[in-house]
C-alpha cells in the first residue's frame, strides 16, 4: 500500500494564482473600481450585482473569498452573508464587506451574520489590498490544515490496520 503524500505547507503567497475572489455590489462603477484594485493581484475575479446573482457564482464558482456590499437590492449583503455562513458547503469562503455603512450597529450587524472583516467605503486601494491577501492567507491556510489533518487520521487508520 503507497503512503498518501503529506501535505505542504503554501510559500509566502503562492497560494494567490489559485485563488478566486467574487466582487458583489448593485453599482457597475463599484464593481469596476474594485476589479481595478485587484488586478495587481494574480487571482481570478468573478463579478454579481446582486444578492440573488451573488448565491448562483457560489455555487458556480466556489470563490476564496467574497467581497460584498450591504447595501443591495433583492438580498442584502447581511442576508448573503448569513445565508453563506449557515450552510457547511460555503461557511469557509471568507467575507469582506464593503460599505458606505459606517455605523456602529452596521458593524455589529455584519459581525452577527459572520462577516470576517469588513471595509468602508471609499475604499482605500492598500487597505483593500492587504485585507484580500490576509483573508485569502487564512482561507488558504485553513485548508491545509484540513488536509493535514485528512493525512494524519489515513495514517493512524493505515497503523491500526497493522
Amino acid at each position: 500500500m503507497s503512503e498518501p503524500n503529506p501535505p505542504t505547507l503554501p510559500n509566502n503567497e503562492s497560494f494567490l494564482p489559485q485563488s478566486t475572489v467574487l466582487i458583489v455590489d448593485d453599482n457597475a462603477q463599484n464593481v469596476e473600481l474594485l476589479q481595478a484594485f485587484l488586478e495587481a493581484l494574480p487571482v481570478k475575479l468573478v463579478t454579481a450585482y446582486d444578492g440573488i446573482e451573488a448565491l448562483e457564482k457560489v455555487q458556480q464558482h466556489n470563490p476564496d473569498l467574497i467581497l460584498l456590499d450591504i447595501m443591495m437590492p433583492r438580498m442584502s449583503g447581511f442576508q448573503v452573508c448569513r445565508k453563506l455562513k449557515g450552510d457547511p458547503q460555503t461557511k469557509d469562503i471568507q467575507i469582506l464587506m464593503v460599505t458606505a455603512l459606517n455605523e456602529l450597529g452596521d458593524i455589529e450587524q455584519a459581525s452577527e451574520c459572520g462577516t470576517d472583516d469588513f471595509v468602508s467605503k471609499p475604499v482605500n486601494k492598500f487597505e483593500l489590498l492587504t485585507r484580500v491577501k490576509s483573508l485569502l492567507r487564512v482561507r488558504h491556510l485553513k485548508s491545509e490544515l484540513e488536509r493535514a489533518l485528512t493525512y494524519l487520521h489515513e495514517v493512524e487508520q493505515e497503523e491500526e490496520s497493522f
